[in-house]
C-alpha cells in the first residue's frame, strides 16, 4: 500500500477572499496566498492552521463544488487546539464569528466552544483541561 503523506482539507466559499481574511483575523489562522483569474476573481485560497494547510475554494458548477450554505445541515466540521480557549472565543466574537456554543468544559477532558465562519462551516476550539 502507499503511504499517505500528507491531507489537505479543501473548502468551499462563495467569497474566497472574505473567507480567507475572516478566518485569519477571527480564528488566527496564518494567512497565505489567494489567486485570481484574469478579471481578478478570487479562485483558490490558501492558509495554516498550525503544521495543517488549507486550500478555499471556489464555488464552480464546472467541477460540482457548492457553497456551504446551500445544503441544510452540516455533515462535517473541524476541531481546532488552541493555546487559550477563552482568549479565543472573544476574538472569534469580535471578529463576528457564528458562535454555536461558549466555552465550557466537557467530560472528555477538554474546555471548548463552537462557531461557524461567515458561510456556515463548523469549527471547534479546544484547550485540553489539565489532569490533576
Amino acid at each position: 500500500m502507499t503511504k499517505i503523506e500528507r491531507v489537505i482539507p479543501l473548502l468551499v466559499y462563495e467569497d474566497i477572499q472574505a473567507a480567507h481574511d475572516f478566518l485569519v483575523n477571527a480564528f488566527g489562522f496564518t494567512p497565505g496566498r489567494v489567486d485570481r483569474d484574469r478579471e481578478g476573481h478570487a479562485v483558490h485560497g490558501e492558509l495554516r492552521a498550525g503544521d495543517l494547510e488549507i486550500w478555499l475554494h471556489r464555488v464552480t458548477a464546472e467541477h460540482k463544488m457548492s457553497a456551504h450554505s446551500a445544503t441544510p445541515a452540516t455533515s462535517s466540521g473541524f476541531v481546532v487546539y488552541v493555546e487559550d480557549v477563552d482568549a479565543h472565543y472573544t476574538q472569534a466574537a469580535a471578529f463576528g464569528a457564528i458562535i454555536d456554543s461558549k466555552p465550557a468544559d466537557m467530560e472528555y477532558g477538554q474546555r471548548e466552544y463552537g462557531a461557524r465562519d461567515l458561510e456556515g462551516h463548523r469549527w471547534w476550539f479546544a484547550t485540553p483541561l489539565k489532569q490533576e
